[in-house]
């Protein structure tokens, strides 16, 4: 892939701004939630990506076509009627998921791909897969249409550390399916470790994974920066410091195998300072500036088009977007919270100024 220049460009108050053009970028996994919530966020991501793989969790899962139509429709309803977005929808699996349905869905075009949640795992999981053996049958009837299968890779039992629950899975789960069907194409979604980039760079075609701008940013002693900080809890939970560091080589590698997915989750702020506060990081109002600014630190603007516009589109097998969008080294406030409906929810970066700035389309 050819290197994207940072190319400077006289701009109002200063004598120069640099500038990055790259291809439209694509969000591969949010959460756009639904109702109220629905219709106060999905602007956010549709102003900046041109496709996004939209997370069935919702608090009736997204299991037949005709769920997964509605809220599509739905979704496109809470945009101005001139919109380009294009919301890619995603079905439920549950233990009881029926292989014609989904293959139905896939052959439509409805569906995009599945998405297998551990029962229990995070929010609106407890309809989930409670074991792989459980749906066999629509895992081999995914690999013979090559129908993707997307992956929140966390087990849930209760004895296990929640800072190991993703390396445990990835040993005791997810290497035992890759070996018992080798060409289902796979995405592990949101990956926090070591062991889950180390396992994807090794996996070979067909296996992949996304990485958010949070898990680049921050680790688990975000949590407890002076105290209990949780609109910085997400799941899966941020890890130790050297984890960040691998993930932000995995993604700043120019490896095809790392592509964007920004997992944003919003919920309102009094679900999020609760007594039982709500698992999620709500970044999509900034989230390419939150890219960013880690591939400046990282010294690797040349490969954040691949990553955020090229490696999703090829891994799906979709066109990658014509047109062009612009980001300025130009500092944007982030305010400290968005109105959602008759409450608030707070953005990733709440208070802060990120150095550059989203001006969309070239």
């Amino acid at each position: 892939m050819p290197k994207v220049p940072t190319i400077d460009s006289p701009s109002p108050g200063s004598a120069t701004e640099g500038q990055l053009v790259i291809r439209r970028p694509d969000d591969w996994h949010v959460h756009l939630r639904d109702g109220a919530m629905l219709r106060a966020v999905a602007s956010y991501t549709a102003h900046q990506f041109g496709r996004a793989i939209v997370m069935p969790n919702l608090p009736v899962p997204v299991t037949r076509v005709q769920h997964a139509k509605d809220y599509r429709a739905r979704i496109l309803a809470a945009l101005p009627a001139d919109t380009t977005f294009e919301p890619l929808m995603t079905a439920y699996l549950t233990d009881t998921m029926d292989a014609s349905e989904l293959s139905s869905g896939f052959g439509e075009g409805v569906f995009t791909a599945a998405k297998l949640y551990p029962a229990r795992a995070t929010t609106n999981s407890q309809h989930g897969v409670t074991s792989i053996a459980a749906i066999e049958p629509v895992l081999e009837t995914m690999q013979r249409i090559d129908m993707p299968l997307l992956i929140h890779g966390e087990v849930t039992s209760p004895e296990v550390d929640v800072f190991d629950r993703e390396a445990v899975f990835v040993e005791t789960v997810l290497q035992p399916l890759r070996q018992r069907f080798p060409a289902l194409r796979i995405v592990l979604e949101h990956i926090t470790t070591q062991e889950a980039a180390d396992f994807v760079m090794a996996a070979g075609e067909g296996v992949a994974a996304t990485i958010t701008p949070h898990h680049l940013e921050i680790n688990r002693n975000a949590m407890f920066d002076g105290g209990l900080r949780p609109h910085m809890y997400c799941l899966p939970t941020a890890k130790r410091e050297r984890h960040r560091l691998a993930l932000r080589a995995a993604a700043t590698s120019g490896n095809p195998k790392f592509f964007l997915g920004t997992d944003s989750a919003p919920h309102e702020i009094g679900a999020k300072e609760s007594d039982c506060g709500c698992a999620g990081i709500f970044n999509a109002p900034f989230a390419l500036e939150a890219y960013a600014k880690v591939f400046a630190e990282e010294n690797a603007l040349d490969k954040l088009e691949g990553f955020a516009s090229e490696f999703g589109p090829a891994f799906y097998r979709l066109p990658l977007n014509q047109e062009h969008v612009v980001l300025q080294r130009q500092g944007i406030d982030v305010p400290e919270r968005l109105p959602a409906d008759e409450g608030w929810v707070r953005p990733f970066h709440s208070g802060s100024t990120l150095p550059w700035r989203y001006r969309g389309l070239a």
